[in-house]
């Protein structure tokens, strides 16, 4: 009997962890809106020049690449494309040296078949298309930077560096990473850091204030829109937590915003005190060693949520639109 009770309760406690991401309010029919999605393979397309003909091969992805190979080369290389004796020196130097083959080969392993990073960012972008047909969607290139870059963004492409999602216990992160940070390291956290990444550039932050309040409803509107273009992910992948966070923040989110509301901190405009609760960090100074970080983030996502399903007639539209984050939050009634 005791099993049974068990393994209900954990039933119930994986629907809701999945439910409670979902958006059918605003759900599209990607079939019929369909916009497909290619990732472009400059990692795989790099890794496997002949070193033995580099200046050919280097031209080569110039021709191939030659909007992204500029680029990369500025940013990754840190040098200047023009400057082909510099460029194929620090190629032939990353593509020798033993350590990053070891890397690379994991990346090609890794990132063998991207078949459903591309289906899931083809459905985000069918979603973005359908709401906001304004936003231009850039194009998806994979690089490796030898651990320098997780993801370079402009007006024409997104970059993912795949030596940077090779998986939260790859050895090799802990010589230069924290632990905390390694979790999102994984091959799970592309398409969510692809499409939020999109999303803080084609919405930034446009407010007068600079409350604690209005950087967490900012953040939780993207993450509320990110749950409605992303609609297969669960909640806590988009959020960057493990189920244990999240199941933390779930059950703590009244004793959380009551730490919050207690200490004066919602309407604080101390830079320090905003970072504590928005970046990445192990755990949220202000309210408990034993949450996960970026709090203010999460908190402020389940205010959006409370004010959108509050507020039927908001669009999604009027809610990215709308910098009145005072206003949003008289009108959420949040009550954890």
């Amino acid at each position: 009997m005791n099993r049974i009770i068990i393994v209900a309760i954990a039933g119930f406690l994986s629907i809701a962890l999945v439910s409670c991401g979902k958006n059918k309010r605003f759900d599209v029919n990607t079939d019929s809106e369909k916009i497909e999605v290619k990732i472009k393979r400059f990692d795989r397309d790099l890794v496997k020049l002949d070193t033995s003909a580099l200046d050919v091969e280097i031209q080569k992805l110039y021709e191939q690449y030659p909007e992204f190979m500029p680029v990369y080369v500025s940013d990754i290389l840190g040098v200047n494309p023009n400057d082909t004796v510099e460029v194929r020196k620090l190629i032939y130097e990353f593509l020798s040296d033993t350590a990053f083959q070891s890397v690379n080969r994991k990346t090609l392993e890794t990132f063998n078949d991207v078949s459903a990073m591309e289906q899931s960012i083809s459905t985000s972008y069918s979603y973005i298309r359908h709401y906001f047909p304004e936003i231009k969607l850039p194009e998806v290139y994979f690089f490796v930077s030898g651990f320098n870059r997780s993801i370079m963004l402009n007006d024409n492409f997104v970059g993912i560096g795949t030596d940077l999602y090779l998986g939260s216990d790859y050895a090799k992160y802990t010589e230069f990473s924290y632990q905390y940070l390694t979790y999102n390291m994984r091959p799970e956290s592309v398409s969510p850091d692809i499409i939020s990444a999109l999303l803080f550039k084609s919405f930034p932050f446009d407010c007068k204030e600079e409350r604690l309040l209005d950087n967490m409803l900012y953040r939780g509107k993207v993450m509320y829109l990110l749950s409605v273009v992303m609609p297969d992910e669960k909640p806590n992948d988009l959020m960057g937590y493990s189920k244990r966070q999240w199941e933390w923040s779930r059950k703590y989110e009244k004793e959380i915003w009551e730490t919050i509301v207690d200490q004066k901190d919602l309407f604080s405009t101390d830079v320090m005190l905003i970072r504590k609760y928005l970046n990445d960090a192990p755990f949220t100074t202000p309210v408990s060693k034993e949450s996960p970080g970026r709090l203010g983030t999460w908190v402020g996502w389940q205010i959006v949520r409370s004010y959108m399903d509050n507020n039927k007639n908001v669009s999604l539209t009027d809610l990215m639109k709308d910098n009145n984050y005072q206003q949003i939050f008289d009108k959420s009634g949040y009550m954890p």
